[in-house]
């Protein structure tokens, strides 16, 4: 049973701004081979850290919302581990989405 996820993933931009685009479509690509099914990529863009806790002190946000497999999500976790732009990745399962009900029509008089 495919479950709906959501990949937030902090993309170190350092010296690579000009390629960010190549690197978000390879990063999709991932995705698809590994099986699932991208429903939306969000880019939201280089900020700061509030505090820094490692290398960097500012990285480039990226979501991606998905539906997989559950075990797909660990797989996903260790292959972007190794992956040296992938600088921090957090995965957290969402809510089914829900078809919104049809809007009543007001009756005519």
């Amino acid at each position: 049973m495919k479950n709906r996820y959501e990949a937030l993933l902090v993309l170190n931009s350092q010296g690579k701004e000009d390629t960010i685009k190549e690197i978000i479509d390879r990063l999709e690509s991932e995705f698809q081979k590994e099986g699932a099914q991208i429903e939306q990529v969000q880019k939201m863009d280089k900020h700061q850290f509030s505090y820094v806790a490692g290398p960097l002190d500012a990285g480039y946000y990226v979501n991606f919302i998905f539906n997989a497999e559950p075990q797909l999500v660990s797989r996903l976790r260790a292959k972007f581990k190794l992956d040296p732009e992938v600088y921090r990745q957090n995965f957290q399962r969402l809510a089914e989405k829900k078809e919104k009900p049809a809007k009543k029509m007001a009756k005519a008089k």
